[in-house]
């Protein structure tokens, strides 16, 4: 490993968490020995997020990942799947492929989230502690030679899982407060970590990939991201919206969305209902 500081020409906030950089002076990676950062390359990817839908401001997650692994506890804290939507409209926003993972299936079934995001053709993993082999080895697979972040609410086991993967991570593990029902933050940074190789590698030269664990955050701000890429993220509705008048807002009386939703059950009228939402939180920030 090898300890860098960022040259003062770079300038604040030019460095993030998954940047491919150029160094200069000692990388050796000696005890005692310090190289510094001299460049920053071009990003592939940037994932962002905003305090809040009424504030535009961008703050960088995280550079050059190509996945976004989204973890979503099945009980204690419930599941809140419009957490999750957001984390979807964000991944394809910044290019990533999504990947849902839901835990502790232990106690409680993954059956009624699976069937709400199904329609996505949204790659879905489900675990339990504890984890068993085989379940080891599909999300080791899916990690696989990929740069992934995890992204999740805290108290869902996302350092849990880190620590399954990386055994010498050693990220804390917290608890959910039992008032409130919400996790407590136990990382209070980005790390990125390098995935140990797959038993049965081809090539011991092959890259493993790269997992980057990320705080807990409790809300995921889209105000950076304009309606139309909020709407296309909502694949499952696309063909609903084919009736609706010219320049349809997705929120008038006159949506054609409304009664497509009605004929198909209440999983569409949920998902309709967290478009919308997050669709009325734009029109408030705008």
């Amino acid at each position: 490993m090898v300890t860098a500081m960022k040259a003062r020409e770079l300038g604040r906030n030019s460095v993030v968490v998954g940047d491919r950089v150029a160094l200069a002076g000692d990388t050796s990676g000696e005890p005692g020995t310090l190289a510094r950062v001299v460049r920053v390359f071009d990003r592939t990817s940037v994932l962002r997020r905003s305090p809040d839908d009424a504030d535009p401001l961008e703050r960088i997650v995280v550079a050059n990942a190509d996945q976004m692994v989204i973890v979503c506890a099945l009980a204690d804290p419930a599941p809140r799947l419009r957490f999750v939507d957001r984390c979807l409209v964000a991944a394809y926003d910044a290019g990533l492929d999504p990947l849902l993972v839901l835990t502790k299936s232990d106690l409680g079934s993954p059956r009624r989230v699976r069937a709400f995001y199904r329609p996505l053709g949204l790659p879905m993993i489900s675990t339990r502690q504890p984890l068993p082999a085989q379940t080891m080895t599909r999300l080791r697979r899916a990690l696989d030679g990929r740069i992934s972040v995890l992204i999740g609410q805290s108290g869902v086991g996302k350092s849990t899982l880190v620590n399954e993967l990386v055994p010498e991570a050693g990220r804390a593990i917290g608890t959910v407060n039992p008032v409130t029902g919400r996790g407590r933050h136990t990382s209070s940074s980005a790390v990125a970590l390098r995935l140990p190789p797959l038993p049965r590698a081809k090539s011991r030269d092959s890259d493993p990939g790269w997992l980057i664990d990320t705080p807990g955050v409790r809300s995921f701000g889209l105000g950076h991201v304009s309606v139309e890429r909020v709407v296309e993220a909502f694949g499952d509705l696309v063909e609903g919206t084919v009736d609706c008048p010219p320049g349809c807002d997705h929120l008038s009386a006159d949506c054609a969305l409304d009664e497509w939703a009605r004929e198909r059950g209440a999983d569409a009228v949920a998902r309709l209902d967290s478009l919308r939402r997050l669709l009325s939180s734009r029109e408030s920030a705008d």
